[in-house]
Parts: structure tokens; C-alpha cells; sequence
């Protein structure tokens, strides 16, 4: 199928976060419950229509483990945004964002646009990361943040939809 743009997205984070879940969700609209751990980056696509233009994403879903990090650093190249995922009920997730951050930007052209998306928010009873910490971490570093919850499937089309058009914007304009 023809399409008249075509975004890539690169999605980060530690092992276990809801990475592979979120792209599923995102271009399956279904949820997996077990998932086997990514092993470099797998990759999905979607197209939608926007003021009448097809438009393809690519969404690039990296491994977490540190053993992959050379490998997931190339993807970087050409990405008009990341997704910086952390789990919600894990404390640890949300320390290493600092690192995910910086080999974000080490690697990716400035354009790039990263939203901060603190997953699994339909565990709420196992929150361990207020949303007003995740919110201030955005705020600190420039971010777009927002919760969601690749099982219920909350908020997962609204990061792609704002990163599109953040990618649009530094684009034309």
C-alpha cells in the first residue's frame, strides 16, 4: 500500500515494562498475556489516515537487557520518536530512566521527540511510582509524559497519535 509519510518510533526501557505489549496493543489492538522476552528489536507497522494522507509507522521494539544495548543503539538512526517506557509497580524501571535517556539522546538526531510513558497503570493497587514523579522526571527533561495500560488497552493509541504529530510539527515547521 502507498502511503505519503513514513514515521519510525523506537521504543526503550527496562526488561519487562510492557514494551512488546504496548506495540501488540498498539498495532494488534490485542494484549498478550506472556510474552517471551525480546531478543534485539522486533518491529510492527501501522497505517492511518491523517487529512486524507496515508501515513506508515514503524514501531521499533527494543530488547531491554543490557547485553542488547549495542545492537538497540543503531535503531536510534532516523527515529522521529521514542517511547521511554517504565513499569509503574517497579520502583528499579523508573531509576534507569536517567540512562535510558541519555543513550536516547547520544544516539538519535536532536529532532527526535520522547515521551515518558509509565505503563501497566491498571495495577494501581502495586503502584510503587507516583504519577506525580513520573510527571516531574517529564517536566525536569523535557518531556511529553503520560500513564497507560497495554492490557486495557488505555491511552496506548494517544502516545503515537502526540508523537506523530510532534514529528509533523519539526518536520514542516
Amino acid at each position: 500500500m502507498a502511503y505519503a509519510y513514513l514515521f519510525k518510533y523506537i521504543i526503550i526501557g527496562d526488561t519487562g515494562v510492557g514494551k512488546s505489549c504496548l506495540l501488540l496493543q498498539f498495532t494488534d489492538k490485542r494484549f498478550q498475556p506472556v510474552h517471551d522476552l525480546t531478543i534485539g528489536v522486533e518491529f510492527g507497522a501501522r497505517m492511518i489516515t491523517i487529512d486524507g494522507k496515508q501515513i506508515k509507522l514503524q514501531i521499533w521494539d527494543t530488547a531491554g537487557q543490557e547485553s542488547f544495548r549495542s545492537i538497540t543503539r543503531s535503531y536510534y538512526r532516523g527515529a522521529a520518536g521514542a517511547l521511554l517506557v517504565y513499569d509503574i509497580t517497579r520502583r528499579d524501571t523508573f531509576n534507569h530512566l536517567t540512562t535510558w535517556l541519555e543513550d536516547a539522546r547520544q544516539h538519535s538526531n536532536s529532532n527526535m521527540v520522547i515521551m515518558l510513558i509509565g505503563n501497566k497503570s491498571d495495577l494501581e493497587s502495586r503502584r510503587e511510582v507516583k504519577k506525580e514523579e513520573g510527571e516531574a522526571f517529564a517536566r525536569e527533561h523535557g518531556l511529553i509524559f503520560m500513564e497507560t495500560s497495554a492490557k486495557t488497552a488505555s491511552n496506548v493509541e494517544e502516545p503515537l497519535m502526540r508523537q506523530l504529530f510532534f514529528s509533523h510539527l519539526n518536520l514542516c515547521c
